[in-house]
């Protein structure tokens, strides 16, 4: 970028989202796995602003807690954009930099346009803030830019107070802004309450500027996807889908098989290997990184784990966090593995549960193992070493320790450690009755 001032940034995020009909602040809503408000700040930290500012509403605990270590102001009447920006004045004292304005809904506007938006401002030292605008052939209720003959933005006149000539403007606000620091307080004062909706708006800020001997600048963004605000669960819907098929697409690109791409979801953070087959139905929460060469097979679930590579998982496995999977290990259908490593080579091929467990190398599982990790006061750990082999049908029941190639006979409830080459073997001892049942039989047709 060409500027040199400094940058704050500002976030207005107080939204409650009342059309969502949510108990949440409308910025924590989730898209891909992480709420909107994480979205634009990952894009703006690359910006390395001097400070970054969140504006928010009362009772937002959760808010401010998930935009931490930056600052939070509260907006304790929702009065309007003008009043938000308003509330940071005082965390703004003495700045004298670039404040980029920016909406909390709006999570996918890209970096080259905030960048752009920046050096717009600074295209000449008579422009005292740039905004940033969006080109629609069928425009929405937004506010329009209204330019004078030589490109400069005149006003914005909002949707509710525009008349209809002023409608047919193709030319929208964002809601996105430039201002120079030194001016943003005294410019802010300035706004009124004098339209429809009784609220102070910033979008009276270039009116303002104009009286002070500044001129305002319009960038404009040919993408109207990155300038898509989220007021409703249609729109969080919406923008969901256009994620998920950007991500599908980067996996692709990236060297992953995706057998059924409209039926595979990921989260924002999802790493796949090259030569990874992904079959329809699976889903990957955050915290999920693939290995190459990794099949996993369909209706899987996997969340905050690492797959090594040449593993297999499911299908119908779930794999949950602080969970990994070794080196051309198997985890089959019905499996689930929860806190737990499963290291190279091991299977665990049917019907089980592996909680809080160590499964050591080339180890084997046999279906409907379970292991009993909590008993309704804690969680504990089952280690097993290598070449183990757990007969079908058992219970290991934690804490417990089972050494190097040693064998759990099926159907056995194992209490105790065994060491290492030994039979684990816990069941009662089969009893037999030649001729019973046909017996059984008798009694039962005679009655």
């Amino acid at each position: 970028m060409t500027y040199r001032d400094s940058l704050a940034v500002v976030i207005l995020a107080a939204g409650q989202g009342t059309r969502m009909k949510s108990v949440h602040p409308k910025a924590m809503h989730k898209l891909a796995g992480r709420p909107l408000i994480g979205w634009l700040l990952e894009t703006v930290k690359d910006l390395s602003p001097e400070q970054i500012i969140v504006v928010i509403g009362p009772d937002m605990d959760d808010l401010a807690q998930e935009v931490a270590p930056h600052r939070t102001v509260i907006q304790h009447k929702r009065l309007g954009t003008g009043d938000a920006v308003r509330t940071v004045l005082s965390e703004l004292k003495d700045f004298t930099g670039d404040v980029l304005i920016l909406l909390g809904d709006m999570p996918l506007i890209t970096l080259g346009t905030l960048e752009k938006l920046i050096e717009t401002r600074h295209a000449h030292e008579k422009i005292g803030l740039a905004v940033l605008g969006a080109e629609y052939d069928d425009p929405p209720a937004f506010g329009r830019l209204i330019q004078n003959i030589d490109g400069t933005l005149k006003r914005i006149v909002e949707f509710k107070d525009a008349t209809d000539e002023e409608r047919e403007i193709s030319l929208c606000n964002t809601g996105a802004f430039c201002v120079r620091g030194d001016k943003l307080a005294s410019w802010v004062s300035k706004i009124d309450t004098n339209n429809a909706q009784k609220e102070y708006y910033i979008t009276d800020l270039p009116v303002i500027a104009a009286g002070d001997g500044f001129k305002t600048a319009v960038c404009v963004t040919q993408n109207e996807s990155e300038v898509m605000g989220v007021n409703s669960r249609e729109d969080l819907s919406a923008m969901e889908m256009m994620v998920q098929d950007e991500l599908r697409a980067f996996a692709m690109e990236n060297g992953a098989t995706l057998q059924d791409p409209t039926s595979v979801y990921f989260s924002f953070d999802t790493e796949l290997g090259q030569d990874v087959t992904v079959e329809p139905h699976v889903f990957f929460a955050p915290g999920v990184s693939v290995a190459d060469n990794v099949m996993i097979h369909a209706f899987s679930h996997l969340e905050g784990v690492r797959v090594e590579q040449g593993a297999q998982i499911g299908p119908y496995a779930r794999l949950r966090a602080g969970s990994s999977v070794g080196e051309n290990a198997i985890i089959g259908n019905f499996i689930e593995v929860n806190r737990s490593h499963v290291h190279a080579g091991a299977k665990a091929k049917h019907l089980g549960y592996l909680g809080d467990a160590v499964i050591g190398e080339k180890s084997n599982i046999g279906a409907g193992t379970v292991i009993a990790n909590y008993d309704g006061f804690d969680k504990n750990e089952t280690v097993l070493g290598k070449g183990v082999f757990i007969g079908s049908n058992a219970t290991l029941i934690a804490p417990l320790t089972i050494g190097d190639g040693a064998i759990v006979a099926g159907g056995s409830s194992i209490t105790d450690n065994i060491p290492a080459q030994a039979l684990g073997l816990a069941r009662e001892k089969q009893m037999t009755r030649e001729g019973w049942a046909a017996e059984f039989r008798k009694r039962k047709a005679k009655k």
